[in-house]
């Protein structure tokens, strides 16, 4: 018990130092842990994927559309359970800051492909019924106040004009990193206006999603349905779910290297701080250390007190810190919820912050120990007065 009480009243003798101390390890654990959140961020996509879902685009680009006849086609390959189809809308609602993704899609089935947007029986039924109908994530309908029924106004910007849509449906995620802040509604809706305005862009989509009876099929289904519209004006590029996530991640990989960059420089920080802290108080106790010795404490009772006082500080700093990323990180949400529609902490960003906290405590006591331990006691005691 004696050793105990001796590492908290050492961590808590230069309060203000301490206090100091703890502080600045919870800011950089609060920086450290949300840009780990950001990290993971980016990767959630990945997670919700569906091994049991393929993704068909323009082999050329995704900006470039398929045409509608590819529809039966697709469907009718072998390994195909369900077909869909969407296309990128981009409208703007009242002014240019409140962007959000917005599709045009088959609505049955893509509510099929899509199980976990959940949405009520009724709410799903008068959605696939009205033809100007809409279904907003929660999110979404929360931020713009929107409920059933409303008329909402979106400003085309790849199909220009004002489009009016009634909300029909508000849904949920199944899981808590489903994206609730999406704009879905009727893809005939569209192509039947665009076909009196741009007869040209009528009968195309964006993409085709594809619902595989067996997701081992994957690469088959996908070289079939390639294979099909080869030295067609409209080649396709058929890629798993993920794949297709992690083509739109590598884009902006170099953003994400930075940020894990960053995140271990701010590790870096961390430690210094507090080998900082730690080589202060031993310099200043050596005298004591010394008298210790004298009193029978052994090499490893004193590196245990150093190794407790530098933990103390260090866990404390990264508990606070750990408590502010939570609020922090909601703020985050609801500012930037258009760049970042799911932004939470995860559990392995806590379990990391705390094994930070446990690298930073070790570290910072080694070299503090090392000098603890090797002092003669003689030349110790001369510090003393």
């Amino acid at each position: 018990m004696i050793i105990p009480r001796m590492i908290m009243k050492n961590a808590f003798r230069r309060k203000v130092r301490t206090s100091l101390t703890i502080f600045a390890m919870a800011i950089a654990i609060l920086a450290f842990g949300l840009l780990r959140t950001v990290i993971t961020t980016w990767y959630l996509g990945l997670e919700i994927s569906s091994a049991s879902r393929l993704i068909t685009r323009n082999a050329v680009s995704l900006i470039f559309p398929l045409p509608l006849s590819y529809y039966d086609k697709i469907r009718h390959t072998l390994g195909v359970r369900e077909v869909s189809y969407g296309s990128w809308f981009g409208g703007i609602y009242i002014s240019e800051k409140n962007l959000f993704a917005s599709f045009a899609v088959e609505p049955k089935s893509y509510l099929d492909l899509y199980p976990e947007i959940v949405l009520s029986g009724p709410q799903k039924a008068d959605f696939i019924r009205d033809r100007r109908g809409f279904i907003a994530g929660r999110k979404l309908s929360e931020r713009f106040g929107w409920h059933l029924g409303d008329v909402v106004t979106l400003k085309g910007t790849i199909y220009p004009g004002n489009w009016d849509f009634v909300l029909r449906g508000i849904y949920k995620g199944r899981d808590k990193n489903i994206d609730e802040t999406q704009f879905i509604f009727h893809w005939d809706y569209l192509n039947e206006t665009v076909k009196k305005t741009f007869p040209s862009m009528a009968d195309q989509v964006g993409f085709y999603l594809i619902g595989l009876t067996d997701s081992h099929m994957s690469a088959d289904v996908a070289v079939e349905v390639d294979k099909m519209f080869k030295n067609s004006p409209a080649e396709t590029l058929t890629e798993t779910e993920k794949a297709f996530i992690m083509g739109f991640i590598s884009m902006i990989e170099a953003i994400v290297t930075v940020i894990q960059v960053v995140s271990f420089v701010v590790i870096i920080i961390i430690l210094a701080v507090v080998a900082n802290t730690m080589a202060m108080t031993t310099r200043e106790r050596i005298g004591e250390y010394a008298v210790l010795k004298t009193l029978g404490y052994s090499g490893l009772n004193i590196a245990t007190l150093i190794m407790g006082e530098a933990f103390v500080i260090s866990f404390l700093g990264s508990l606070l810190g750990i408590v502010f990323t939570f609020p922090v990180a909601h703020y985050f949400s609801t500012a930037l919820g258009t760049y970042f529609p799911v932004f939470y902490v995860k559990s392995s960003t806590v379990l990391f912050d705390l094994g930070v906290a446990a690298i930073v405590g070790v570290a910072a006591a080694v070299i503090p120990i090392r000098q603890a331990i090797h002092i003669r006691i003689a030349d110790g005691l001369r510090r003393i007065g």
